[in-house]
């Protein structure tokens, strides 16, 4: 294969990497606008003072943000512990037992179109660090050293949960009571149309459907916890 292959490769690996992340944090964002929107909307419907929205808003956006933290970090390393065993599975296949590592590197060449003289050449061919790496990336699509870090997914969850929520908490606060609750679910829809659409683009997939999913599913949110808020003020009021 030759250097200039290999680097377009790596580039598109890496750019499809970056755009990963990029749709985990719009997604995240998103769920910050929702969630954090519906508990505040429904809060000011049942009552006007802007202390209990405040101290909800609070609790919604820092309770949120750290479950999403703690959710991501927890789902990244239970993979990134299947990575580790899976290196550590074909090193130590590499040492013990070498013609069944040998046979493995054939029938991944096989599976890719070679003929067996090819695929049997080119496997005794590669020394046994290329070995290693052929059967991580071939045959389990994983390099040595792109093990998932729970770190980085966790930090970049919780951000984008933070960016999102901002929205709603501090339209809420800031916008005068009669203009409140409407100025709020306006700000929410909007933002969450361009959520949707960033992160069906993002993804390859149709604008138009995305966006409606997620500004109906907003929609739904904030009506429900406004029908509830309202009934709760009047009954407790």
């Amino acid at each position: 294969m030759s250097t200039a292959t290999e680097t377009q490769r790596d580039h598109s690996a890496d750019l499809s990497d970056r755009l990963n992340w990029l749709r985990a944090g719009v997604l995240g964002a998103n769920d910050g606008i929702v969630s954090v929107a519906a508990t505040v909307v429904g809060v000011a419907a049942a009552v006007n003072d802007i202390t209990p929205i405040l101290l909800a808003g609070v609790a919604a956006v820092v309770g949120g943000a750290i479950s999403m933290a703690l959710g991501e970090y927890v789902s990244v390393s239970s993979a990134a512990d299947s990575q580790r065993s899976l290196i550590s599975r074909v090193s130590g296949l590499l040492r013990s037992d070498r013609g069944e590592a040998n046979r493995q590197l054939v029938d991944t060449y096989l599976a890719q179109g070679l003929s067996r003289p090819t695929a049997e050449l080119v496997a005794a061919e590669l020394s046994d660090g290329n070995r290693s790496k052929v059967l991580l990336s071939q045959r389990y699509h994983l390099a040595e050293d792109e093990v998932l870090n729970p770190w980085h997914a966790a930090i970049a969850s919780a951000l984008s949960f933070l960016a999102g929520a901002l929205l709603p908490f501090l339209t809420i606060l800031l916008v005068p009571l009669p203009w409140r609750i409407p100025v709020t679910v306006l700000a929410v829809l909007v933002a969450l149309a361009l959520t949707g659409g960033l992160g069906a683009k993002l993804g390859d997939s149709p604008v138009r459907p995305a966006i409606i999913r997620v500004v109906f599913g907003g929609l739904l949110a904030l009506a429900a916890t406004y029908g509830i808020g309202a009934l709760l003020g009047v009954v407790v009021g």
